[in-house]
């Protein structure tokens, strides 16, 4: 059974301490993929909500001082179970206060995958890359220089590296996945990459190797997305967006 087969079989429970601007969209988006989103950022509830789950997912897209303690509570109760957890390190570049918390999140918590576009993974690892607010304003950097951007951030946090971009990365102790599916459409939306970590989170709770699950989830992102801009009745993002929810949920 394939990684898409193994989520939707098992509709795996994701506990999202994500951006308040994309809450409603990925949830829409990973129930139509298969999974069951829960969005809950309470501190007091952070480690029941953890020990319910069987993945966590860290969006600091819309962050505030009273979020951290929440995601540090459950991604600690996440490393104690044994279940992933990924980190999209959103605008991390932007301001010292979203650079502290990373520094926080990763000093503590040993994170599954690490998924942000270049000027995001740049930064990680003291790349100089032009960024402007959330965005990476140079999209078209080679693929041996995303590569080894990639390697430097899997070997420093011991995590899956997902680069993301025209042509996303993936690197695991060395070993680097490439994927090429998806649409410009994607980079046009709100959100997209809020969802596509999501995905990635719900995948890696199958019994597919870390780096085939989220290679698998890039392919069928991208993939519906290619399907769903296709359509005759998609004229731009406002009609390619429900389209695209569709295709989400199928092989």
């Amino acid at each position: 059974m394939n990684t898409i087969q193994q989520v939707r079989q098992s509709q795996p429970l994701i506990h999202h301490l994500t951006n308040q601007v994309v809450m409603n969209f990925t949830a829409n988006g990973l129930l139509a993929f298969g999974g069951s989103p829960i969005m809950a950022k309470e501190t007091k509830e952070a480690n029941a909500m953890a020990s319910l789950a069987n993945g966590i997912l860290i969006n600091i897209g819309t962050i505030v001082e009273a979020d951290v303690a929440s995601m540090l509570h459950a991604g600690k109760a996440a490393n104690e179970r044994g279940i992933p957890v990924v980190l999209d390190p959103v605008g991390v570049a932007a301001t010292p206060f979203r650079q502290q918390v990373i520094q926080q999140l990763t000093d503590a918590i040993d994170f599954t995958a690490i998924k942000g576009n270049i000027g995001e993974m740049a930064f990680l690892v003291d790349v100089a890359w032009e960024t402007k607010g959330v965005e990476s304003l140079d999209e078209t950097a080679d693929i041996i220089t995303l590569k080894e951007i990639a390697r430097k951030v899997a070997r420093k946090y011991d995590a899956i590296a997902v680069v993301t971009g025209e042509t996303d990365i993936i690197c695991q102790n060395e070993i680097i996945h490439t994927n090429q599916s998806g649409h410009p459409y994607l980079t046009q939306m709100t959100g997209a990459g809020c969802l596509l970590g999501s995905i990635i989170t719900a995948c890696l709770t199958t019994n597919s190797t870390s780096i085939d699950a989220v290679y698998d989830a890039l392919f069928h992102y991208g993939k519906a997305a290619e399907r769903a801009a296709s359509k005759d009745t998609v004229h731009g993002t406002g009609t390619f967006l429900p389209h695209f929810i569709d295709e989400l949920g199928k092989d």
